[in-house]
């Protein structure tokens, strides 16, 4: 199994840090974001890996390098257009093959549970009845987030459940947690410019094919200084456990 994890981003929310430093870059627990991530894909043995970049493109693939030249780390270029979540993934799906794959926000960072994460997903997936695969984290436990939540469950979410769009309602039970396993054929007849992979899910639900897995670990969104503070507290507490 392939995946994409999407490091192009300004990452404005990260102040003065951001004009220095690629967000994927930022260091939680003296190790960078990016690295976290990998150590739970190396751990499954995922590969090889896309990563797509535009700001402070030279530094993340410097930090890549020896990924970079054994093929561990493919580069998708976005320096001339950052292309969202949606047109970032729908530009490297050359290198990421026919099956389905991972795409994981770079600024997701969480603790597995009782089992890995990445392979819960990856076992969960069916594609006989699902398009996309979401990982769902319950908007309540959701560090680093302070928004209404993203999705309502159509069956009781203690782990596996098609969901749909929030909607009109005011808040929803799970958001999502930066992590998906879609089939490649939904990006097909998207456009070639900047849009979100929200698109893609909306397509999914119209269909019925939307699910999600809910997280039974810790999650954080790392997107601002506090954000890392938090995280890095919050993780230090759970490891001394």
């Amino acid at each position: 199994m392939r995946a994409i994890v999407l490091s192009a981003g300004l990452g404005t929310r990260m102040g003065a840090m951001s004009q220095i430093t690629p967000k994927p870059l930022v260091p939680v627990l003296g190790q960078p974001l990016l690295d976290h991530t990998f150590a739970k894909l190396d751990a499954l043995g995922v590969g090889p890996v896309v990563i797509n970049v535009h700001h402070l493109a030279d530094k993340i693939e410097e930090h890549l390098g020896a990924r970079i030249r054994d093929g561990r780390v493919l580069i998708s270029d976005e320096r001339a257009a950052l292309l969202d979540t949606g047109g970032g993934v729908k530009k490297a799906l050359p290198l990421l093959g026919a099956d389905p794959f991972f795409a994981i926000n770079s600024d997701a960072l969480w603790l597995d549970g009782a089992r890995p994460t990445l392979a819960r997903l990856q076992e969960a997936f069916d594609p006989s009845m699902m398009d996309v695969l979401l990982l769902l984290v319950r908007t309540e436990h959701a560090h680093g987030y302070d928004g209404p939540g993203d999705f309502i469950p159509q069956l009781p979410f203690e782990d596996l459940t098609p969901v749909e769009f929030r909607g009109e309602a005011l808040s929803a039970p799970v958001m999502f947690g930066g992590i998906q396993v879609v089939a490649p054929e939904m990006y097909e007849g998207m456009p070639d410019c900047a849009w979100s992979n929200r698109e893609i899910f909306r397509k999914a639900a119209a269909r019925g094919r939307l699910y999600g897995l809910v997280h039974d670990g810790r999650w954080f969104h790392v997107g601002t200084p506090e954000a890392v503070s938090e995280a890095e507290s919050e993780i230090s507490k759970a490891r001394a456990r």
